[in-house]
């Protein structure tokens, strides 16, 4: 069951096409971890395709890769501090892949030049349990809890008197 508690994770990287699968093992297992199986291939394909982009066209390669999740949606984060590497121009491709598997997706840039690329994946209906529990059925509940027989009353207190009496 996909659990409803915040999780954050954040990785500080040096791109390199050694560091790239490094990176994508590390990402699988923090979703898995927290339980998020089906979220894997389509986030660690995202990111290994923005840190090759990045690897190729940049100048400076530290980044910083961040992991949201809110319990509905995982919000993936790669931000990069290389001025001269241009989104519209080297990184169309992957903003191209971004928007054919991700739910959402941005790019912002920072007040020290450096740019954010996001995207986010929403956790499917149909892969997540029921959150309500089932109710048990009476039946069950007969079979464990003896229900007790009608029984006469063998002494209450009267209500002058506060003295234990006989029932009728």
């Amino acid at each position: 069951m996909k659990t409803a508690v915040p999780c954050y994770y954040h990785l500080d990287v040096e791109v390199s096409p050694e560091r790239v699968r490094q990176v994508r093992r590390i990402l699988a297992a923090h979703l898995r971890y927290w339980d998020l199986d089906t979220l894997v291939e389509p986030v660690c394909r995202s990111t290994e395709m923005l840190l090759k982009a990045i690897d190729e066209h940049a100048t400076d390669k530290n980044t910083s890769i961040e992991m949201w999740w809110n319990g509905q949606h995982l919000i993936t984060a790669i931000g990069e501090n290389d001025s001269d590497l241009r989104p519209d121009q080297d990184l169309r491709s992957c903003f191209e892949h971004l928007a054919a598997i991700s739910d959402g997706w941005g790019c912002c840039a920072t007040d020290t030049g450096s740019k954010v690329i996001w995207f986010s994946q929403r956790a499917r209906a149909g892969d997540r349990e029921p959150l309500v529990p089932t109710a048990p059925s009476p039946k069950s509940l007969r079979e464990f809890l003896q229900v007790p027989r009608e029984m006469p009353a063998v002494a209450l207190a009267g209500p002058e008197t506060g003295v234990l009496e006989t029932a009728r």
